[in-house]
């Protein structure tokens, strides 16, 4: 394949899926639905188009080349989503928002993991872990942008869902390293006897090992790495070399996040965005930068690549059930879970169905955390059309379940004036 002939495939997808992102955004869906839209759009061409035209846009090569990018706009999204969770918040989380996110995190992966071992028993239990992880996932953007609108962002109820979303995201990905270097690090997953003798098993050890070592290591590296950013930030307020020395660091970080330990590249791109962000003076700034990249160009590719190879090979009528029960599961599982949080943490009816409402949107993580379970051979790549339905309904229900809540209330304020018991 000559170089060029990518150019055309790479203008395709950048057209389509930002004018669908825009689309998608106009009409108060997140722009990432757009572009996996994009991507389903293109794929159908496969069957609409002559093959030799076909091939000319997407043959293997360049449908190699495009994985490779989309590869990296995975690692930028993860990198940016790093940065952008604010440490400072998460130490002043209170007790609700660790209950929330707790009760967030548990009944979608038990109900997720139910729904899989009652479809497929003779799955092995780290199968069934992963399905259930995937639906730990929270994106609160559609709900943040909600309850702007609304006013109620600064409320006791809007900052329990902020400072919940950001402990769910660390929880979620250390969950997600867990599995994936399990996967990785052990012989043999599959079968039901998976896990039952895990004291006796050496790889076991080794891989828990592997895992905390880089945590321990990662973050031991990041103190004086995130020093280091900070007396370059002093010296070179708003200068390029910053950003760019610090995607720099999140590639280095993924690479040996999977390469040496075992451990996702996505995991390594969150951890140096977590080092390097939250409290630095030039955080927006690097933020800012690692967007424009990845969403300019990356970003697209990953989502549009998605729609792409959606495989219905698997789609058979069992499937579809599991399916239909697994996206019931995510639905419930945040809803039903982070609103029993807010109950315990007593906060009324209303506002811990609100909460519910807020913690239950799902976007781009959950897609990510799909791709890691099909690339390490744990979860059927058939999931993808029902995780595209979680996306779709969640973002759909929230704001009208939220707006809903609040229709009572007549007068809209950005100041707090819900008071939790």
């Amino acid at each position: 394949m000559e170089a060029f002939e990518i150019l055309l495939p790479l203008a395709l997808i950048l057209c389509l899926t930002k004018l669908l992102g825009l689309g998608a955004h106009k009409i108060g869906m997140p722009a990432v639905i757009g572009m996996l839209i994009a991507g389903v759009l293109i794929g159908l061409f496969h069957y609409v188009l002559p093959s030799p035209f076909y091939e000319m846009f997407f043959s293997d090569e360049i449908k190699s080349v495009l994985s490779v990018f989309a590869k990296i706009g995975v690692v930028l999204i993860m990198f940016s989503t790093g940065l952008g969770t604010d440490l400072k918040q998460l130490k002043s989380a209170g007790k609700a928002s660790v209950v929330i996110t707790a009760f967030g995190v548990v009944a979608p992966m038990a109900l997720g993991t139910l729904v899989s071992w009652l479809f497929f028993p003779a799955e092995s239990l780290l199968q069934h872990l992963f399905y259930g992880a995937i639906l730990t996932a929270t994106s609160v953007s559609v709900t943040v942008a909600t309850l702007k609108e609304l006013g109620k962002l600064n409320t006791t109820v809007g900052t329990a869902i902020v400072a919940a979303a950001v402990i769910d995201d660390i929880i979620g990905i250390v969950i997600l390293s867990i599995l994936t270097g399990f996967a990785g690090g052990v012989s043999s997953v599959s079968g039901t006897s998976f896990l039952p003798v895990w004291w006796t098993n050496a790889e076991w050890w080794l891989v828990c090992l592997k895992i905390l070592a880089f945590f321990v290591i990662s973050i031991g590296l990041g103190l004086p790495l995130r020093k280091l950013f900070n007396k370059m930030e002093h010296k070179y307020p708003h200068n390029r070399r910053v950003p760019i020395l610090a995607i720099c660091a999140a590639f280095v970080y993924a690479y040996v996040a999977e390469k040496i330990f075992g451990v996702a590249d996505i995991t390594g791109a969150y951890i140096a965005g977590l080092v390097l962000g939250g409290t630095l003076q030039e955080t927006p700034y690097v933020e800012l930068k690692a967007d424009i990249l990845g969403y300019m160009f990356f970003s697209p590719i990953f989502f549009a690549n998605i729609g792409m190879n959606l495989d219905f090979s698997g789609l058979t009528g069992s499937f579809v059930a599991f399916g239909l029960c697994y996206v019931l599961a995510a639905v419930i599982g945040k809803l039903g879970g982070c609103s029993t949080a807010g109950l315990l943490c007593k906060f009324n009816k209303q506002d811990s169905f609100r909460i519910g409402c807020g913690m239950m949107v799902r976007a781009e993580v959950v897609l990510i955390c799909t791709e890691k379970g099909i690339s390490a051979g744990l979860v059927s790549p058939a999931v993808y059309p029902f995780v595209f339905m979680i996306i779709i309904i969640t973002s759909i229900l929230a704001p009208i379940l939220l707006k809903l809540s609040y229709k009572k209330e007549h007068t809209f304020s950005s100041t707090p004036i819900e008071k939790q018991v």
